[in-house]
């Protein structure tokens, strides 16, 4: 009789602990799809934008928050672009820092990967001032603009959250910069990454809205 409640017990932990496996699979595999909206990106370049554009070349620009762990494929997908566009595009990253922290605060480990990138600019959007200019409120929002100003690709470059590989967003500016013969019909992609601020106040956050954290 003992014998066989022990058994009846440990079918029953081992039910429950194979159920709570499949529902924290589950929940994982919602959370890495899940996007944030693109929001609004300007239609031509943002007046008072400091970052810097060359003449005559499409210029890309990314915005991150330093402690979005997801942000991390989106700098590896840039650095693939890079490679792939071969010096035909310029490209800066702005890394938010709020205003509140001090100097430094958002040289992560995320900022030196975007500056070790040839051809990447890397910049503190102090207050997320530029976040703001380019309409952008997830991290991981990429935009690609003409050389004379227009907008042409707004979204992210990954398939989901810290997604490493091929992804429609890289490829469509990879066409777009390099002048493919074939006219990208996609010009928005989901972006899949942290909240560049709370969502709840306007004030900058440090990192604890950050859902991977």
């Amino acid at each position: 009789m003992h014998s066989t409640r022990s058994r009846n017990t440990y079918v029953v932990v081992g039910a429950l602990w194979a159920a709570a496996i499949l529902i924290g699979l589950a929940r994982l595999l919602a959370y890495e799809s899940t996007s944030d909206i693109s929001h609004n990106a300007p239609p031509t370049w943002p007046m008072g934008s400091v970052v810097h554009r060359v003449a005559g070349t499409p210029t890309l620009v990314v915005l991150a928050h330093p402690r979005c762990p997801c942000s991390r494929a989106t700098i590896g997908e840039l650095a693939k672009l890079m490679t792939a566009c071969r010096g035909k595009v310029s490209a800066t990253v702005l890394i938010v820092r709020p205003s509140e922290f001090a100097e430094g605060w958002e040289r992560t480990d995320l900022w030196e990967s975007a500056a070790a990138i040839p051809g990447v600019t890397v910049t503190s959007d102090i207050a997320g001032v530029e976040s703001s200019r380019f309409g952008a409120a997830t991290s991981g929002q990429t935009l690609l603009y003409s050389a004379d100003g227009k907008l042409l690709f707004a979204g992210g470059i990954t398939e989901s959250r810290g997604h490493w590989g091929d992804n429609t967003g890289r490829s469509v500016i990879t066409s777009l910069v390099l002048g493919s013969t074939e006219t990208p019909t996609v010009r928005a992609t989901p972006v899949y990454g942290c909240p560049l601020f709370d969502p709840l106040t306007p004030k900058r956050t440090e990192g604890v809205v950050c859902h991977a954290n």
